[in-house]
């Protein structure tokens, strides 16, 4: 993404920070329609020689830019970019360097803000903008032979002009010869009459004979000039169609999963409405031609060129039809995990549509799910030249209809649906171990277009993301498995929505990696991701894995190892392990996370192992291996014996906060390998009330506390743990509150003040209905 590109991204009071980088000395205007050809020239410093020149192309890049604006609400801006040229060509044409120098300052100053603003380094890619750069001289090269081809073409029409009136004089003179011989006796007067009108008519056919040499010349250097400019469309048109707006298209779909957008879709429609001016003005020159062709006299009409003209006509309008359909994207998504009966938005825009006064008559367009199988025959269809019949529906959705608006200031024609909502589904048939949310649907946008007055009919349609429709919140987490793995590994110009059963682990592992930071805003270690390499392989604690993190990186995973077999001794998936890990970082854990607090990817005896040879008091925390969405604190007691507590989920973070948890256990002192608690997770303790409430009650506190067996003899604890089965006790912690007597959670969860609370919030309880509520380690 260039620098420009993000400033525009910026909140209001940082972007206002840019402009006054810029100030009056260089207009806003000039760095907004030059941003990619700056960029270009000043990231890499160029030597003082090169710099001479460099008032002299920015003055011509900026002329260049203003000839292109020639809609009437871009005049302001046009008679601005003018105005600055104007000025740099007296203020800096001796002093070049200066320029550039200022410049240079302003976008590092630029960079700054960005930087403090979104809080990431920017990296400059010379390729990338070098690459922008070339597109926009491509186009604008195609612009001036564009507009000389306009230029010949007028020549012709006066050529053509003169010839007929050149024409019709000589067969007049030729009439006028023919009275001659024919209206009486021929005197010396008419002989000598005679003779002057035969020369006259020789020069004038010498001359017309010329001229129509001239003329068939012009008409064949016309066509093959504008095959050229044809041609080059076509190239650039490619280039922004199949790679640009591909590409923006392809990280749209992986910005679903967390990756971060890099191209500007704003950029792409100013290079799609070069290409729909140039597009359609082209098309009006070949027919200009052709229409001068039919109406010229039989003389000067050349056979071939008709066939010629109509082929180009036809390849011109295929290549606005071409442009036109592949313009109409999806500039929001619905909801990639769709739940009925529920509300969600999307917005689809068309890229050419002001440049093309479509909004003259307001499309509508209109919204309806179809299924896989339906997606594959309306794409084969379309591919074969012609729409067959209308896809099946495959469920109802409300409010899936909309007229789109154009927007003057921001020159786009676009339509928001803010209120669609699915009422039903219909599902397909399964096989074998389908279920329903493997199932992928999508959601097709229609609409016609009219171009030209009407005088093109263009219909339209594009296909959402596949969504997993789902009708409970226990489905979502295996419909985002669907959802994630689509986005991942989806091939390029595959046939609706095929994917590989199988993958590299470095390639799921860098999906994980990214799902995990977006969503927590926290990275994966190494660690952390070999950690997720032996769950998801299911191998044991310091089995042998590849020793390289090529090799390891290059072992396949299967879709069935992902979400589908249950782990080792689980009744869960590896996916509903991780996708639950993240939700509670996401929800409760997040600033301890990316405070590198919790260790969390660790194996229970690494953890032991690692304990066991500190002090008394150490602590870590690491995820559960047995309890969905659990953190566990595993600590060193008396005699270096390692404890670990209960895993604390979603349900019990909600009441208490893991850093007050922390702080209520006085047995947890150091956090590994040797940090004070109170050094760290002190600026997270909930500051105590210390005052009465304004009702004059005495607000009461839940103190996590451990229960009496734990002191003095660990060894009471360890043939009384919760869990026989784990060979390191497994402690069960309690609330007490000053206020009311001691109770263990699990009696909490069961009292009439938790069903209160879960009256009050259901919603908030009910995203963890799905593992039943469990509070004790299986």
């Amino acid at each position: 993404m260039s620098l420009w590109a993000r400033a525009q991204q910026l909140p209001q009071e940082s972007l206002q920070q840019v402009r006054a980088i810029y100030g009056d000395h260089f207009p806003i205007e000039v760095r907004h329609c030059l941003a990619s050809w700056i960029e270009s020239r000043i990231w890499t410093t160029e030597p003082e020689e090169q710099q001479r020149y460099f008032v002299e192309e920015l003055v011509q890049e900026i002329q260049t830019n203003a000839d292109l604006m020639l809609s009437p609400e871009m005049f302001v801006t046009q008679m601005k970019l003018k105005e600055a040229a104007n000025n740099f060509r007296v203020q800096y044409s001796h002093e070049p360097h200066k320029l550039y120098a200022y410049l240079r300052r302003c976008l590092a100053l630029e960079m700054e803000v960005i930087q403090n603003a979104m809080g990431t380094p920017y990296v400059a890619q010379p390729h990338t903008e070098r690459k922008y750069s070339e597109l926009i001289t491509g186009l604008q090269n195609v612009r001036q032979k564009v507009s000389m081809v306009g230029e010949e073409i007028r020549s012709l029409q006066a050529n053509i002009e003169s010839f007929s009136l050149q024409y019709h004089e000589c067969l007049k003179n030729k009439g006028h010869i023919n009275y001659l011989q024919q209206s009486g006796p021929i005197t010396a007067e008419r002989r000598e009459l005679e003779a002057h009108l035969r020369v006259q008519i020789e020069d004038m056919e010498r001359k017309l004979n010329a001229l129509v040499a001239q003329i068939n010349q012009s008409q064949m250097e016309l066509v093959d000039r504008m095959k050229d400019n044809i041609a080059n469309l076509r190239q650039l048109q490619s280039q922004v169609l199949d790679e640009e707006l591909i590409k923006w298209k392809r990280e749209q779909q992986l910005s679903g999963n967390g990756v971060p957008m890099q191209s500007n879709l704003n950029t792409i429609q100013e290079w799609c409405e070069l290409l729909a001016d140039l597009i359609w003005t082209s098309r009006q020159q070949v027919n200009n031609v052709a229409r001068i062709n039919s109406k010229t006299i039989v003389e000067l009409r050349q056979p071939h060129l008709v066939e010629m003209l109509d082929d180009m006509s036809k390849q011109v309008t295929s290549l606005l039809s071409t442009l036109v359909t592949s313009t109409f994207v999806i500039e929001k998504q619905p909801p990639q995990v769709m739940k009925t009966n529920t509300r969600f938005t999307a917005t689809v825009r068309l890229l050419v549509g002001g440049q093309l006064n479509v909004h003259m008559t307001p499309p509508r367009v209109t919204v309806v799910i179809i299924s896989e199988q339906q997606a594959q025959l309306l794409l084969k269809s379309d591919t074969q030249g012609g729409r067959g019949k209308q896809p099946v529906e495959c469920g109802d959705i409300l409010n899936n209809s909309g007229c789109m608006e154009y927007q003057h200031t921001s020159r786009q024609l676009s339509v928001s649906f803010r209120n669609m909502q699915l009422r039903k589904i219909k599902r397909a048939e399964k096989k074998g171990t389908e279920s329903v949310m493997d199932e992928k649907l999508t959601l097709l946008f229609q609409s016609e277009f009219n171009v030209g007055g009407g005088e093109l009919v263009f219909q339209v349609w594009t296909l959402s993301l596949p969504v997993v429709v789902i009708v409970h919140g226990n489905q979502e987490p295996h419909g985002w498995a669907t959802v994630t793995w689509d986005n991942a590994f989806s091939p390029p110009g595959r046939v609706p929505f095929a994917v590989p059963d199988k993958v590299t682990w470095g390639q799921l592992a860098e999906t994980l990696r990214i799902k995990f930071g977006s969503a927590t805003g926290g990275d994966l270690s190494e660690d952390n991701l070999r950690f997720l390499a032996e769950k998801i392989f299911s191998l044991p604690y310091r089995s042998v894995l590849p020793i390289s993190t090529m090799e390891l990186n290059a072992m396949a995973v299967s879709w069935t190892q992902f979400c589908k077999d249950a782990l080792p001794e689980r009744n869960f998936t590896f996916w509903e392990w991780f996708y639950m890990v993240v939700k509670v970082t996401r929800d409760y854990l997040r600033t301890l996370w990316c405070d590198r607090l919790i260790m969390g990817f660790i194996q229970k005896k690494q953890a032991e192992e690692m304990l066991a040879k500190c002090p008394p008091g150490t602590f870590l925390l690491r995820f559960s291996d047995s309890e969905l969405g659990g953190i566990t604190i595993a600590w060193t007691g008396e005699g270096n014996e390692v404890f670990s507590l209960q895993p604390f989920t979603s349900r019990d973070l909600m009441l208490r906060s893991l850093a007050d948890r922390i702080l209520d256990l006085a047995q947890l002192q150091f956090l590994y390998p040797n940090v004070a608690k109170d050094d760290v997770f002190s600026k997270y303790y909930t500051k105590p009330e210390n005052e009465m409430l304004k009702n004059g009650y005495v607000k009461p506190v839940l103190v996590t506390t451990l229960p009496p067996y734990m002191s003095p003899s660990p060894a009471y604890a360890h043939s009384h743990s919760p869990d026989s089965h784990r060979n390191t006790p497994s402690v069960q912690s309690s609330y007490f509150s000053a206020a009311t007597p001691a109770q263990t959670e699990s009696s909490f969860m069961d009292s009439e003040l938790f069903e209160q609370i879960r009256a009050f919030e259901p919603d908030g309880l009910d995203d963890f209905d799905f593992y039943n509520g469990n509070m004790s380690m299986k």
